[in-house]
This record gives C-alpha cells, sequence and structure tokens, in this order.
C-alpha cells in the first residue's frame, strides 16, 4: 500500500536541472562568468532565470549576447569556486547575507580557459564540452505580479546562433548529433551537484545556504490558493 503524498512547503523547487555557466561582457570589455540553474530549450530557443541584482543581469540588458557554456560533471570543483562571488559591486544585500563576494576575475578564479566566440562579444569556456553562443531576443519579470519580487526575479529568452561540442560527445559519424551515452551533464538539485549516476558528485558551496533564506512571498500565496 502506498503511503500518501503529503502537503509540503520547500523554500527552493530545484528538483533537478543542468548546470550553464553564463559569459557576458563587462562595461570595460572584461568578462563575466556565473552559474545559473533556472534554464530550459526549445529548439535553438533557451529561457534563462537570473537574478535581477546580478551582474550578468546588467551586462544582458546592455550587450544582449551571451554565451551558455555547459559543464560536464568533472568540472564541479570550478563551478563550485563560482558559487558564491559576485560581479556586482557592491555586493547586492541579499547576496551578502548569505556569503557572496566581490571578485571581478571570474575566470581566474575559477580555473577556467577563455575562448573568443565566432558571433558574439563574450567569451566561450574552453573546458565545457557544450558552448553556446546567443543573443537576447526578450525579458521578463517572473514575478511581476508581486510588489516585493517584481525585478528580482528575471527571465531572459535567447535565440541561439552558434553552437560548439567536444567532438569527445558526438555520435560517432555524425557531427551534428550529441551522443547522451557519451554526454555527463553536471545537475544541480537542491543546490547540491549530480550527474548522471547515483550518488552527490561533490560537496557544494551553495548547500551552506539555508533554503529558507530562499523563501518568497508565493509560498504564503500558494497557502491560499482556491482548491478546486
Amino acid at each position: 500500500m502506498r503511503i500518501p503524498h503529503v502537503a509540503s512547503e520547500p523554500a527552493i523547487l530545484y528538483f533537478g536541472t543542468p548546470v550553464v555557466l553564463v559569459s557576458t561582457t563587462n562595461e570595460d570589455g572584461s568578462a563575466n562568468l556565473a552559474p545559473i540553474s533556472s534554464v530550459f530549450w526549445l529548439g535553438w530557443r533557451a529561457m534563462l532565470g537570473i537574478d535581477g541584482t546580478s551582474k550578468n543581469t546588467a551586462n544582458l540588458r546592455r550587450t544582449r549576447e551571451c554565451v551558455l557554456n555547459l559543464p560536464a560533471d568533472d568540472a564541479v570543483g570550478a563551478v563550485n569556486r563560482l558559487a558564491r562571488i559576485t560581479g556586482s559591486d557592491p555586493v547586492p544585500e541579499h547576496k551578502l547575507s548569505r556569503g557572496y563576494r566581490y571578485e571581478p576575475r571570474k575566470f581566474e578564479a575559477a580555473g577556467l580557459t577563455p575562448v573568443r566566440s565566432e558571433t558574439v562579444r563574450p567569451p566561450r569556456v574552453l573546458e565545457c564540452p557544450v558552448q553556446m553562443e546567443a543573443v537576447v531576443t526578450a525579458e521578463g519579470s517572473l514575478a511581476g505580479d508581486d510588489d516585493l519580487l517584481r525585478g528580482r526575479l528575471i527571465t531572459f529568452s535567447v535565440r541561439i546562433q552558434r553552437v560548439h561540442l567536444d567532438p569527445a560527445i558526438l555520435l560517432d559519424g555524425q557531427p551534428d548529433r550529441v551522443d547522451p551515452d557519451k554526454w555527463r551533464p553536471l545537475i544541480m538539485s537542491f543546490q547540491e551537484f549530480y550527474g548522471l549516476r547515483p550518488a552527490k558528485l561533490h560537496h557544494s558551496t551553495l548547500g551552506r545556504i539555508p533554503e529558507h533564506s530562499y523563501l518568497t512571498p508565493d509560498t504564503e500565496r500558494a497557502r491560499h490558493a482556491p482548491v478546486r
């Protein structure tokens, strides 16, 4: 007999999505690099969910371009080194309370290598098996209906215009198809790193942040949603 489901209120709903290192261009021409895990693709379009106070948000609004770099699970250490640093100066208050610090040299801090892109100004990440050059097509607010959250949770629709793939993840003899048996994406699930294997890959720096610090008014609003 199955145990009935219980009503629950997780502070975050990150059930498992791929990590993406988003590179953008700063005002002085240097590169910013930051991980996100709120992303999905449809065809050659993607939707990104980003903190409204992040440096990448400001850069995307100004330049309208980026590179989406997908790390494999063996790059977990480099991604972890980016977890609680920000290119925003001063550091936003909510990030300060979660232990973030300002660091403009993101590639150096992570130990990653910038590579020139072909159609956009931001660099690609050499160590990432998947690199997608993209341009912004639209911006939205994920919580535009809430006075407190409006402007804090931003979505960007992007169009992919160049894809670079490591030959090691391609189907044999087919340069335009990824072999899912060879591709091992890095997955973020409830602030911890996983891959396509049963055990946790690596301790996550973000995992030290209490989940309740991510609570938003949407949790309270959900409690009063009408029952149908």
